[in-house]
């Protein structure tokens, strides 16, 4: 053989290389993006079944208040229970969140649930101005 013909040979030898070697990157990459595509949708679908269950919580057979008395807030906290309510006469407030399957409170839920429990609520109350109307210009 030749050198041109052993050229050749080397160059052809490199370029069915890069061609497989992109050929099978290729698939690698395109089933690994399906394998996260996966887990993003099903984690997707994770959250948003629970931020549906939380919202529904007050209407499920086993919810420990009357729905009636439940106010859903959904940030910070899901519900904030007034109980007595339905009897005009609240006598205790209680914040409760909403958790399913394997969930945990966040580091904000922490820190609310730690501000609660410290006792550090109170009650204020504001007052909206006298003139609060909006008023127009005439022409």
């Amino acid at each position: 053989m030749d050198l041109l013909t052993t050229l050749l040979i080397i160059l052809l030898a490199v370029a069915i290389s890069s061609f497989v070697s992109y050929i099978l990157t290729k698939r690698y990459l395109e089933c690994k993006l399906r394998q996260e595509k996966k887990i993003f949708m099903d984690r997707s679908r994770s959250v948003l079944k629970g931020k549906v269950s939380e919202e529904f919580a007050a209407y499920f057979p086993d919810f420990p208040y009357p729905p009636t008395e439940a106010k859903f807030i959904g940030e910070p906290i899901d519900f904030i229970i007034f109980k007595g309510m339905d009897n005009k006469d609240i006598n205790e407030v209680v914040f409760l969140e909403v958790k399913s399957g394997k969930s945990k409170i966040n580091k904000h839920e922490r820190n609310l649930k730690d501000t609660i429990e410290a006792k550090k609520v109170l009650w204020k109350e504001y007052r909206l101005p006298e003139d609060t109307s909006i008023k127009r210009e005439e022409n």
